[in-house]
Formats: structure tokens, sequence, C-alpha cells
């Protein structure tokens, strides 16, 4: 058994000695059941102390190579199971749940892959956030594309600055200016990946574990899942017809003290809702008071079916309180990935060096498509477009429950977005709902995965008129009462056994 050591190497002399050991083992050349020097014996013949040896061989026992045993020495175990293992390609499973941090461990959530999933098929499907795929504008955006290629070659396939492409980014504050009177210069915005980045960002900018954000009740659902994963306790302020109760929000600022209010306010996510002008005021003065952020996600702003809603809290905002994101996601396709935020100055340049640290920069192709297509007077055709086809579905969507309309259901009428927030009956079992409506080929979003702590919305359901075709919506609505009527007497039928008294 021959061990060098060079006393000159930075590796230490034990880490030699079992190094060396370890790979005669694995060769071969020390077998199993072998019985290795005595420490004092080994240290004398290296010309180490007694404890450098002792210290190597405890590092090959913590290995599993070798064993000691008082009165017989330290001996080389069988490496029988090893090789074993590796000629029969067997590796142990990677215990990866013992790896995930602690806030990923917790969320189970799968819900957003889940919708993308229930869109094939002969489903009909009221659950997705999803714009109408008819109507997304492929022979225009084929024709820019061209063009693009032709003028812009290799650019289309380099790089762009972290905060995105300029012209894009004076694009969209050409936007902001013309079509939400939000003033926001072109180095105001940062473009993203979709508004749900936003989010993301605005979450690992400003929660710690332990802090509290405050949200409306019921909220977008994915919003609830990002503060959650970054450590937030999320509180849920309860709307009506006006949008958010500020006599409740004032209450729980003074109470929780959160980092920032995170709404919808416009044609709200889940309920269609709207904030009015006066409460968007008193909700900033609040902001002002209590030096919070606030974080304001309009991506259905231009979807509006009827009078131009009241203006962004953005645009009402005088003092850098409101950090505004949106999205082209809802008004075109969701496959390009782009938004933006429009922030102050700090705040702008936490998103773009988290931007840069996440990703670079937004896809230069779909960056430089958009911006062509704007500029060319396309999106604000397509949009005008998308409002008189959506209001349309919305309509039939509206008739339809009419038509089909059972006791003890009721719903909104929005102004404009995706969605309509039914409320069911009261004695009604949501997951056998689910069964039901599934059976018939129909899928929704139950309502308990828009409230923060998961216990309320049970009596309500949201519909989704934009991604259906308008032939479908009908049918898929009188499944879905149909789904409803059985779920409901299902319910009653169990009651009425329950209520019944044996004979005595």
């Amino acid at each position: 058994m021959r061990i060098s050591i060079n006393r000159n190497a930075d590796t230490p002399i034990y880490l030699q000695i079992k190094n060396q050991l370890r790979d005669m083992i694995f060769s071969g050349v020390l077998p199993e059941d072998f019985l290795l020097p005595p420490e004092r014996s080994l240290a004398k013949t290296l010309e180490v102390n007694r404890s450098t040896v002792i210290k190597a061989y405890q590092e090959l026992k913590a290995d599993g190579l070798v064993d000691s045993h008082v009165g017989r020495g330290t001996v080389i175990l069988s490496q029988a199971a090893k090789k074993l293992s590796l000629m029969e390609g067997y590796i142990n499973p990677l215990p990866w749940y013992q790896l995930f941090t602690e806030s990923i461990t917790s969320s189970n959530d799968t819900i957003i892959g889940d919708i993308m999933a229930m869109t094939g098929g002969d489903v009909i499907s009221f659950a997705g956030g999803i714009p109408a795929p008819n109507l997304y504008p492929v022979k225009i955006m084929e024709e820019i594309q061209k063009e693009l290629f032709q003028k812009n070659g290799q650019e289309l396939f380099l790089h762009s600055p972290v905060e995105g492409y300029y012209p894009l980014r004076e694009s969209i504050s050409y936007l902001l200016r013309q079509r939400q009177q939000i003033t926001a210069s072109p180095k105001d915005v940062v473009v993203l990946s979709g508004s749900q980045q936003g989010l993301d960002f605005a979450a690992r900018i400003f929660i710690r574990p332990g802090d509290t954000v405050i949200v409306e009740e019921p909220t977008f659902f994915g919003a609830i899942q990002i503060f959650r994963s970054a450590g937030a306790r999320v509180i849920g302020v309860p709307i009506d017809n006006d949008g958010m109760r500020i006599d409740v929000l004032e209450s729980l600022l003074v109470r929780h003290k959160p980092k920032f209010i995170y709404t919808l306010p416009t044609f709200q996510n889940p309920s269609g809702v709207t904030l009015s002008l006066e409460r968007r005021y008193q909700l900033l003065n609040l902001a002002y008071q209590h030096q919070l952020p606030i974080v304001e996600d309009d991506p259905y702003g231009e979807l509006y079916y009827g009078n131009t809603p009241v203006p962004p809290l953005k645009a009402l905002d005088r003092h850098g309180y409101v950090i505004y994101l949106s999205t082209f996601s809802k008004a075109l396709f969701l496959g390009l990935r782009v938004g933006w935020v429009a922030a102050p100055p700090q705040v702008l340049a936490k998103f773009a060096h988290l931007k840069q640290m996440t990703d670079l920069h937004v896809n230069t192709p779909a960056q430089l498509l958009l911006d062509a297509f704007i500029r060319r007077g396309d999106y604000e055709r397509h949009i005008a477009l998308l409002r008189q086809e959506y209001a349309e579905r919305r309509n039939i969507m509206l008739k339809a429950l009419e038509k089909y309309k059972i006791p003890g259901i009721s719903w909104n009428k929005p102004e404009g977005g995706f969605y309509i927030w039914c409320r069911l009956p009261d004695n009604i079992v949501r997951h056998k709902l689910v069964a039901n409506a599934g059976k018939r080929g129909v899928v929704f979003l139950p309502g308990e995965a828009f409230y923060p702590d998961g216990t309320q919305g049970d009596t309500h359901i949201r519909l989704n008129y934009t991604f259906a075709k308008p032939q479908q919506i009908e049918e898929g609505i009188k499944y879905l009462m149909q789904a409803v009527r059985e779920t409901v007497a299902a319910s009653s039928e169990q009651e009425n056994k329950r209520n019944i008294k044996p004979l005595v």
C-alpha cells in the first residue's frame, strides 16, 4: 500500500491520505475485509501525526468505506452494493422535497397550469382569462413580421436593453397618455414578460417574510400565490358594487401596517366591478396619509363596452405613490408575454435590476412586432374590434343565463373586462357541481380560488365569455345550469333524508 504525501500542496494531509485510500478501495487494490495499518504505524511510516491518520480514517468511515472494531482495527467494507447499483443503473431517488425552500414546499396550488390545460378537445371552457383565438390579428402580424425581417434583419435577433426596446417604450408612453390619461415618459416605463412578472418583482422588492399585503376580496388568484410565496400575510378587503370598501380598508391599515395595497380597480378580476371615482380619490388619500404604495394592476382597462371608464389610479396620483402594471396579453394574446410597469424612478431601477437577474430582457422580436403594430394604428383598430365582439359575447352569456336561470342564482353585468361573477344557490356543494359540469363538458373557475383564506367564495363561480366561441356560449350555459339543477336537487334530497326522524 503506497501513499505519497505532498507537503507543499494546498490540500490538507489528512485529505490526501483519505483520497488515496478511497481510490484504492474503489479500484479494488484494497479488497473487502482488508485490514488497514494501525493509526500509529501508518503515521510513523508517513511521518505525520497520529491525529492526522485518525482524521483520515474517520472521513473514510463517514463515507461508509471502512469500519473500525475494538481489538480488530479498521477494515474495508464491502463495496458490492455500490458496484451493483452502478452496474444495474440504479441510483437512489433524490429527495427533492427535502431540498425545496419552505415557501415553495407550502405552495401546491396549480390553478393557473390547470386552466391552461382545460382549453382543448370538446370542452367548453369558461375558466381561463384567455382572449378569443379567432380574433387574433394573425395576418396583420404576419405582414409586419415580413416587413421587419426585410428592414431590420439581424436586429430582430440581437439583445435589447434591460428596460426594454426604447421605441416600444415610446409607443407604450403614447398609449398611456392618449388612452389612459397617464403622463409617463418612455423613461418612466420598463417592459416586462407580462404583468405577472411585475407582480413577482413587486413582491421581491417590497415583501419580507411576515409582512402584510392588502388586497381586494375577491381578487386575482395569481397575485395571492405570488405574495404568499414571498412570505406575506395576505389580508382581504371586501368589495361592493363600487369596488373596494374604503371604510373597511382604513381600519385594516391601522391594524396591520401593510407594505402595499394591491388592487385591480377597473373591471376587477373576478367580479368585473369598477372602483368609483370617489373611492379612487379616497384610496389615494389613505395611501398618502399612511405613506403606503399602491400596486395597480390594469390588464382590462382598454376593454370597455359602454362609456369610457374612470381614469386609472395612476392618472389621478400626483405624488408618485402608484406602481402601474399592465399587459398586452388580454388585448392581444398570451403567447407574446409582453407587459410593462410605469412607476417612480427609484422603483423602476429595482424592477430593471430584477429583470437583469431574472431573464435579462423581454423577447426582442416580440418587442419590435408590438411597436410596429402600435405605430401603424393596428392596435387601436384591434381594440375597437374587441370591444364590439366581446360585448356581443357578454350579451350572449347574459341572455343564456336569463334563459336557463334557476332559483337562487344571480350574476352581475360587467361594463368591461372578461368575466361574469355568478352567485349560486346557498345549498350547493361546489365539488359536486364541478363534477356534474365536467360530465357535460363544461369547466369554470370556483370562487374560493379568489379569496386569500380559501374559505369563502364557495357559493360563487367566475365565468369567462371571451374564449368560447359565440355558438358555444349558450350551449355551455345550458349544460352548466343543468349541472347546477342536478347538484341542488341531490343536495336537497340528502338534506331531506337527514331530517327524516325514524319511527319509534
